[in-house]
């Protein structure tokens, strides 16, 4: 596994009104074009990808193209 910046900023993926430990996902982006993805349940366990693919990934989000990975799942 990589190093992973100690000082990185991360930001939490979670509704502004959101309350509680999560689990939630964090963000972090870096120096070098590097973006960082953990989830607040296992922070020591990141992923890193390079900030055009994390751009590629929002945006097939944005464009339901993951939709059919939670066809089933319940929302509140």
């Amino acid at each position: 596994m990589a190093d992973i910046p100690p000082n990185l900023d991360w930001v939490r993926a979670a509704p502004e009104d959101a309350i509680g430990p999560g689990p939630w996902i964090e963000i972090a982006f870096g120096e070098d074009d590097a973006v960082y993805i953990r989830e607040t349940s296992a922070p020591d366990n990141v992923v890193t990808t390079t900030q055009k693919k994390w751009d590629a990934f929002v945006l097939g989000v944005q464009a339901g193209e993951f939709d059919h990975f939670v066809e089933d799942a319940v929302t509140d």
